[in-house]
């Protein structure tokens, strides 16, 4: 009788909350990324990545490196990782010792676009 309540309680929620059963518009949001956000590594990366929650549309979506001085130094190859339309992955040359800031808009394949920045640091 009990679980009868509750099965009930809940569909009389639902019903009365379109809300909760419409479609989701996602977003690409930033996972993870290599080097990682306030990382400082050892040695230099010859790329970029960055993960995404979303698959992303690589016509309109970004990926770019600074150095401190804020002259762009990636290699301008931004690409969605082979087999993965959550990467988004570009070159660098040899980073000297440093600080850089990686800028990154991704728009996911529904269209919705997120942006952001982060730094790591290449140790001397």
């Amino acid at each position: 009788m009990h679980r009868l309540f509750v099965q009930a309680a809940l569909i009389a929620a639902v019903s009365l909350s379109p809300a909760l059963i419409s479609p989701a518009f996602a977003h690409a949001h930033l996972r993870s990324a290599t080097p990682a956000a306030g990382s400082t590594v050892a040695t230099a990366p010859d790329a970029v990545e960055c993960t995404f929650s979303e698959a992303l549309e690589p016509r309109f979506s970004a990926l770019q490196v600074q150095d401190a001085n804020g002259k762009r130094v990636d290699a301008g190859d931004m690409h969605l990782a082979p087999g993965d339309a959550k990467r988004m992955v570009v070159g660098v040359p040899k980073l000297g010792a440093g600080v850089y800031t990686v800028i990154w808009q991704a728009t996911s394949v529904d269209t919705h676009r997120t942006e952001g920045r982060y730094t790591f640091t290449v140790a001397p």
